[in-house]
């Protein structure tokens, strides 16, 4: 039987940047809190974050190279050929014309930092995913036989937050990107299905677009941003899935649960706002974050109230 092992790592924020820090960790902890249904068991769940909440049970360790280097100690020493290992990376990232980094408390990491880690894997698919800004250059130094490599830029001078990662662990966690209905996403779904997502919440705002995601799953360290038949890539990235997809809060009855979809986009939006701030003008970000805020509050309350129409 194929096992899957899961490392979640959300990373560094600034002290007084709580906006971001609650974005993180609330990708992270969908899907970390996702894993059981996703076929990861909790001795195969590694989530590693820079903030945890006192509440939060999900959070294995800190986010520092030294437990982010132990968790992948361990999963090598676990993994085996047939095995799967899935690697997140979320929160910032920047580039100095040389090489990117992933932020971390202490000593950030490098796509070099992760490479001889990756190499002590035994399994012959590792899936390694950035969704952080700048995160394009991990994608050519990482690519390998065995590698199916995601990020949320195509090089390392596209350095604003990205939305990519909310996107994408939606895709995985939900039946929203379940294309061929078999209810496992791929990652190649997941990816298409925040790749669009992500140009869709650009062209809303009137914004160009500045995150570029991109997928390698070949191993001749050249990305592929949008598929057809004859991509060279996608072919591998098709196959692999965490497990069986579980759509979360919902409803039997087709009204409440498109209610419940609209809420979710709705949920999107705000977080894409707050991370495309730096990007838009001050009164038209407030003016679309209120409005954004109130369509919520109204969607909130129809979910309630259809909900006890029907007790």
């Amino acid at each position: 039987m194929v096992k899957v092992f899961l490392l979640i790592v959300v990373g560094l924020t600034a002290p007084d940047d709580k906006i971001h820090a609650e974005l993180f960790h609330k990708w992270g902890t969908q899907l970390a809190q996702s894993a059981g249904k996703l076929g990861v068991t909790p001795e195969r769940l590694a989530y590693l974050c820079d903030k945890p909440t006192e509440s939060d049970h999900s959070v294995t360790g800190p986010a520092t190279q030294e437990a982010v280097t132990k968790a992948l100690d361990a999963f090598a020493a676990q993994a085996g050929p047939d095995d799967v290992v899935f690697v997140t990376l979320i929160g910032h990232g920047d580039y100095n014309g040389r090489e990117a980094k992933f932020n971390l408390a202490g000593p950030d990491m490098t796509a070099a930092s992760f490479k001889p880690l990756l190499a002590k894997m035994k399994s012959r698919q590792v899936v390694f995913i950035n969704t952080t800004s700048a995160s394009g250059p991990f994608l050519a130094e990482l690519s390998g036989p065995g590698r199916t490599i995601v990020t949320a830029t195509r090089n390392g001078a596209e350095t604003y937050d990205t939305l990519f990662g909310g996107y994408f662990i939606d895709g995985l966690t939900s039946e929203s990107a379940d294309l061929d209905k078999n209810r496992r996403i791929s990652v190649l779904e997941a990816f298409q299905f925040a790749a669009a997502e992500v140009a869709r919440a650009y062209e809303r705002e009137g914004l160009l677009m500045t995150e570029h995601a991109m997928l390698d799953d070949d191993g001749d360290k050249e990305g592929t941003q949008k598929f057809i038949s004859t991509s060279k890539d996608g072919k591998v990235a098709g196959i692999l899935s965490l497990g069986a997809i579980d759509g979360g809060p919902t409803s039997t009855d087709p009204k409440v649960a498109a209610l419940y979809e609209e809420r979710r986009a709705l949920e999107r939006r705000i977080e894409g706002l707050h991370l495309m701030k730096d990007q838009m003008e001050a009164a038209k970000y407030e003016s679309e974050l209120e409005a954004a805020g109130l369509q919520l509050a109204r969607k909130t309350q129809e979910i309630r109230a259809a909900e006890a129409a029907k007790k």
